[in-house]
């Protein structure tokens, strides 16, 4: 069977680390299919968080390593969702 995973990142601190999670995500940038930013739409334009879905592909181990990179960075929290196709 495939996996399909998507990968869940809410930034909490983004003004702080956004340029830490794009360095990460550029450094993993092959195993990323799609990549899907959101922000929360209120009348700040610079809210302090953001979500960021992933829908990775090729190597299984390569995602865990992407993970595993991103949660080192404070203020970052991870979720997956996965499916076996």
């Amino acid at each position: 069977m495939k996996e399909l995973r998507i990968l869940g990142v809410l930034v909490t601190n983004r003004t702080q680390n956004s340029i830490t999670v794009q360095h990460i995500l550029t450094k993993f940038g092959c195993s990323i299919k799609t990549r899907l930013g959101l922000h929360e739409v209120t009348s700040d334009p610079y809210t302090n968080h953001g979500l960021i879905l992933l829908e990775l592909t090729g190597d299984k181990a390569e995602w865990e390593k992407l993970e595993a990179e991103l949660l080192k960075v404070e203020g970052v929290i991870t979720k997956k969702i996965s499916f076996e196709i």
